[in-house]
């Protein structure tokens, strides 16, 4: 692929996002049997990363300012460039990183680019099923090259009978308001789902396997990638007063928004 410091194609933003993320993928699960032995932690005892999270974030910014040196870049792990393009890159070089530990099959690579600030091309790719979520705003959303689209006859009518992922914050006194919240919403939807990657978790909605999603606390490169891959599919996507972002299908978006603010609000005692 030529080196660019041109205008922006989101063409072929979206095709080196998608080679950066197989490659990182590819050296995620080579690293797998060595990953236990270099961990460290971060803002709590168990917010954890390793050796492979700041391998891969290396591989996938040095393979970006190979190919486009004046784009800006952020990173998980780190990475904080400036440029001059107008094009920034938002990576998660491992979602999932506990998953990943314990060999929890649910984690992912996730590159999105931002031209002039809003949100253009995502990408999250899941090595251990070989799968490859994509998607190019205006330009829809795929899984392996086949169309994503949220409107299947199966869809969950209502709340009552959606499945809905969440996730949780590593600071205790936050994960244990989640749990009080949690604990208001579970009895209204047909269950809830905890995968631990919330990249992934907004692809799921893309793809049918959740009917709705929210977290709280999710940072930039959490949210970039899924997000245009949730939206380009059919979902809407949403970031609360307080920080919660919720994905859902429209029919189920304002229900679902609202019984989260219902949670919060029993969960102050109002």
């Amino acid at each position: 692929m030529t080196t660019t410091s041109g205008p922006a194609d989101t063409e072929d933003l979206l095709a080196i996002a998608v080679d950066l993320a197989l490659s990182a993928g590819r050296a995620l699960r080579e690293g797998e049997a060595r990953a236990r032995t270099t961990v460290e932690t971060k803002s709590t005892r168990t917010d954890m990363v390793t050796e492979m999270d700041r391998a891969s974030e290396a591989l996938i910014v040095e393979g970006l300012r190979r190919r486009r040196p004046h784009d800006a870049v952020l990173g998980e792990e780190g990475t904080a460039s400036p440029g001059v393009s107008g094009v920034r890159w938002v990576v998660d070089p491992l979602d999932g990183t506990t998953n990943y530990l314990y060999g929890f099959p649910a984690y992912g690579v996730s590159i999105a680019a931002e031209v002039d600030g809003v949100p253009m091309v995502g990408v999250v790719h899941d090595p251990v099923h070989g799968e490859t979520f994509s998607a190019r705003r205006g330009g829809g959303a795929w899984l392996n090259g086949a169309p994503l689209v949220i409107d299947r006859p199966s869809m969950a009518p209502d709340l009552a009978t959606a499945l809905v992922g969440t996730g949780f914050s590593y600071d205790a006194a936050n994960r244990r308001r989640q749990a009080d919240e949690l604990a208001f919403v579970l009895p209204s939807v047909r269950d809830i789902r905890r995968a631990g990657a919330a990249a992934l978790d907004l692809c799921w909605v893309a793809a049918g396997r959740l009917d709705g999603f929210f977290e709280r606390g999710l940072q930039p490169w959490d949210l970039a990638a899924g997000a245009v891959v949730a939206t380009e599919a059919g979902a809407l996507v949403a970031r609360q007063e307080d920080g919660t972002v919720v994905a859902a299908p429209p029919p189920l978006f304002e229900g679902l928004c609202a019984l989260l603010e219902a949670a919060r609000s029993r969960a102050r005692g109002g």
